[in-house]
């Protein structure tokens, strides 16, 4: 018997290979907005170790994430037919993420990047190859979840804006990657009017919205700057600081998880938060119950190295919340 979709993530997989660094520093400006990780020029660099992660990235990440937390969950992407892609492929199966929208392309290759992990923090050398992006003929989810994809893919974000209005029963979560940014708001305009759920942390919602770096302008305006383009609601990292969020009616701030010990690689805490939030309200959890899942699996990801490992199940999710701190809860700001 045919069990409708949750959740269907869309976007670009890619392998993770984590260079762990030795030999390395980083220097900042004053205000320490601009840092930069700085390395010995032609020079034999050691390093510590090297960790392969099978298929990661945002729209991965995401969909392991919904699976684990017990929605039946699908990945939209596209792989070269290569060693690479067979792995991604196993990877995902093995984190019970449906494959049936899955698109293997003769003689192209797979995304691999590399990943400089220097301390609890990463540099990404990034490559997104040129697939023919191409919709797949999908019966309605309750949610699709969006990011990032590559640079020749705007036909194909058309075509997800066709289908999204041909079907308004679906809602959307958007999570814009590098190349949906460039974009700008005028071309994905529709797409950000069919948004119900989007996410981007405090200098993403400024590049957005065109606001300079070094501009202070406060978190409930850039929430609701960036409702006013078309999402229902908002939510805004600001990295261990905590999360807002604005639906149009109350303004949230949501505090951090306290670590159990201090990070040991950051990649995919966004993508943990942004997922366990959306994963949280296709399971019918109000909005400030959701924001409260989203600190947790991101507090579980940074203590593991790559995006997913860390990622919970809603019993060991459950957990963490049973055991938080009184203070532990989002405020309406």
């Amino acid at each position: 018997m045919f069990r409708k979709l949750d959740f269907v993530a869309i976007g670009d997989t890619v392998t993770d290979a984590f260079i762990r660094l030795e030999d390395a520093t980083v220097t900042c400006d004053i205000n320490h907005e601009t840092c930069k990780i700085c390395l010995p020029f032609a020079e034999k660099i050691p390093f510590e170790s090297v960790d392969i992660v099978k298929a990661v990235g945002n729209s991965a990440n995401a969909a392991v994430s919904a699976a684990r937390l017990g929605l039946n969950t699908a990945l939209i992407s596209d792989f070269g037919n290569d060693q690479n892609g067979k792995e991604c492929f196993q990877e995902l199966k093995k984190n019970h993420v449906g494959t049936k929208y899955l698109n293997f392309h003769r003689g192209m290759k797979t995304n691999y990047h590399y990943v400089l992990w220097f301390e609890d923090e990463r540099t990404i050398l990034v490559k997104h190859e040129t697939y023919p992006y191409k919709w797949p003929r999908l019966p309605a989810p309750k949610w699709l979840y969006l990011s990032s994809l590559a640079a020749n893919s705007y036909d194909y974000h058309l075509q997800i804006i066709s289908y999204l209005q041909k079907n308004p029963q679906v809602k959307l979560a958007f999570q814009p990657g590098t190349f949906q940014m460039k974009l700008g708001y005028e071309k994905l305009k529709e797409l950000y009017k069919r948004t119900e759920l989007f996410f981007c942390n405090v200098e993403e919602a400024k590049r957005i919205l065109g606001i300079a770096t070094n501009d202070h302008s406060s978190i409930k305006d850039l929430l609701v700057q960036m409702r006013e383009l078309g999402p229902q609601i908002v939510c805004i990292t600001d990295g261990p600081k905590g999360a807002y969020a604005y639906d149009g009616t109350d303004a949230w701030f949501m505090p951090p998880y306290p670590d159990p010990k201090p990070p040991y690689e950051r990649t995919g805490a966004g993508d943990a938060f942004a997922s366990t939030v959306t994963a949280a309200l296709a399971l019918g959890k109000p909005l400030s119950e959701a924001l409260s899942w989203g600190p947790i699996n991101s507090m579980s990801v940074v203590q593991y190295v790559g995006a997913q490992k860390g990622l919970l199940t809603q019993r060991e999710l459950k957990e963490f919340l049973a055991k938080a701190p009184q203070d532990y809860r989002p405020r309406k700001i």
